[in-house]
């Protein structure tokens, strides 16, 4: 009984795997505890991704008012403007006037 439990919890995990991994108990244990080990490391890699996608961004939006990223972090942070990379991110893609507004205020000594 405890034996069929365990498989069938295991089988139900494999819903949507192809040929045989959903079905044989061994070449679903291994799908199972590789597609486990993946979804554990590549939530901490999609944060990484995130990351850079947002540095990009911002880095477009600082080089059209003539400033480098790393110089536009630099001068941030010496402004006392803490703003997230996410933040910064979308207001350089879909609020670019008030992007102006922080780079000039950057910008001015």
């Amino acid at each position: 009984m405890a034996k069929r439990r365990r498989k069938k919890r295991l089988l139900k995990l494999t819903k949507g795997y192809k040929w045989g991994r959903k079905s044989k108990y061994r070449a679903a244990k291994q799908a199972v505890f590789k597609a486990s080990a993946y979804s554990y490391r590549d939530r901490k890699v999609r944060k990484r991704e995130f990351r850079k996608l947002w540095q990009i961004r911002i880095n477009a939006g600082v080089r059209q008012h003539g400033l480098i990223y790393s110089k536009f972090i630099n001068l941030l942070k010496k402004h006392k403007i803490e703003l997230d990379r996410k933040i910064l991110s979308t207001l350089a893609e879909k609020h670019p006037v008030v992007f102006e507004k922080i780079v000039a205020k950057v910008k001015a000594p």
